[in-house]
């Protein structure tokens, strides 16, 4: 009973950085990608990456295209720029987003070469730890609203969990378009 109750203090008090967590190579395959889609699940990935349909209780993932990013031929809505001093707007399948920095768009994250199917897991993780884009050095930052500072607190086996399911998704072909920056954003309006 005592070295319960030691194990139990132990836990309660140890520190929250998941990083430190070490990678489990016992795990099997099909683990990996369960617990994989656990985590993309209630992470919430599904409420930017995947397109929405309508359903009875308002817009829902399409799982047809789940986690395929904005859909390459969803033309922007007409906005007013001068909103875009102070306000962040989404598109009504929430994968297109306007603010500040100008246009950003969900990504495709499914294991179509349009996606991340030629991705490494080094990229995966460096994309999701460093916020570069693609996971690779010299590129652009990734965008906001994508709260890549949040998920670089996952631990590594959270990381390849999620990049093992990404990767076993069906692959749709989806070229989301590019970020329109907020200079290039001004001169089309």
């Amino acid at each position: 009973m005592l070295f319960v109750s030691v194990i139990t203090i132990i836990s309660c008090n140890s520190q929250n950085d998941t990083k430190t967590v070490p990678v489990s190579n016992s795990i099997s395959k099909d683990s990996m990608i369960k617990r994989g889609q656990y985590l993309v699940t209630i992470m919430g990935c599904d409420d930017c990456h995947s397109p929405k349909k309508f359903g009875p209780n308002g817009p829902e993932p399409d799982m047809d295209r789940r986690l395929s990013g904005h859909p390459a031929n969803m033309p922007l809505a007409n906005f007013r720029q001068s909103d875009l001093k102070s306000w962040m707007l989404f598109n009504p399948t929430l994968t297109a987003f306007v603010g500040p920095w100008g246009v950003s768009y969900a990504a495709n994250l499914t294991s179509d070469n349009s996606g991340i199917g030629t991705w490494s897991e080094l990229q995966f993780i460096k994309a999701l730890r460093e916020g570069k884009y693609k996971g690779m050095d010299n590129t652009r930052p990734l965008l906001p609203p994508m709260p890549w500072p949040n998920f670089s607190k996952a631990s590594d086996d959270d990381l390849k969990a999620i990049f093992s399911f990404l990767k076993s998704t069906k692959p749709i072909n989806n070229i989301v378009p590019a970020p329109i920056a907020p200079a290039t954003l001004a001169s089309a309006k």
